[in-house]
């Protein structure tokens, strides 16, 4: 399980944290042909060897950092603006797919053993998730209903803080997590509704039902996300 938990890790930090958006626009522009492209899949290979800490590591890292390049190649040349939603996750089920596979190769007894559980690093994997992974997943999700092309929000005088709304997000999950790792269910209960209280003024001066939907769809997802990694960190800890 640690072995899939240490891959796990490298993967969102190359894959999210490490990886930044000028990056993606050029691979996106120029494909196999980017730099980018190769550069991402090297931080990919000195972050698993990094995390793992294993001399002997060093060939499966080499695997799955060339696997990852060819994956993310697929994505690029095959995804158009129609699609783009669908490779997005598509291209993440694909990585945790070769991780499974070559941890199960290495030692398929791994997935089952409990002797070697590090309660930190399970718990730092969960946190990393919800920051800009999450951040990402709920972007793309939601990008099907963006506030240029769905409707007006112009009716909100109120300016914001730059990038508050990630802020915001990143907190409240971060915090759902703190709690369902302590067991304070009612916390919870607590945040939405304070989050609620807050946004009910905007969204009543807002008159807009469309903004409405849009802002209750955004919190539902980042809720729904940290509960559920919440449940599977305390799951892989008390496994």
């Amino acid at each position: 399980m640690m072995l899939f938990i240490k891959l796990l890790l490298a993967h969102l930090l190359g894959d999210f944290v490490l990886q930044s958006g000028k990056w993606v626009k050029d691979k996106e522009q120029k494909k196999y042909r980017s730099y980018s492209l190769y550069l991402h899949g090297l931080i990919h290979f000195l972050l698993i060897l990094l995390i793992t800490w294993q001399s002997s590591f060093i060939l499966p890292a080499l695997l799955i950092a060339i696997v990852h390049v060819v994956i993310d190649i697929l994505k690029l040349m095959l995804q158009n603006e129609r699609n783009k939603r669908v490779w997005f996750f598509a291209d993440q089920f694909l990585h945790i797919i070769v991780l499974i596979v070559v941890v199960w190769y290495i030692d398929g007894s791994e997935f089952f053993s409990k002797a070697s559980t590090d309660h930190l690093l399970i718990i730092a994997t969960g946190l990393v998730i919800l920051l800009t992974p999450a951040s990402f997943a709920i972007r793309i999700i939601l990008s099907k209903w963006t506030p240029s092309t769905a409707f007006k929000t112009d009716k909100i005088e109120t300016p914001s803080l730059l990038q508050a709304g990630m802020v915001i997000g990143y907190l409240e999950r971060i915090l759902v997590f703190i709690f369902i790792l302590s067991n304070q269910w009612a916390a919870i209960g607590f945040l939405v509704t304070a989050k609620s209280v807050f946004r009910f003024s905007d969204l009543r001066l807002g008159q807009d039902r469309k903004l409405t939907e849009y802002i209750l769809i955004g919190t539902l997802l980042s809720f729904s996300i940290a509960i559920v990694t919440g449940l599977i960190t305390l799951t892989a800890m008390h496994y």
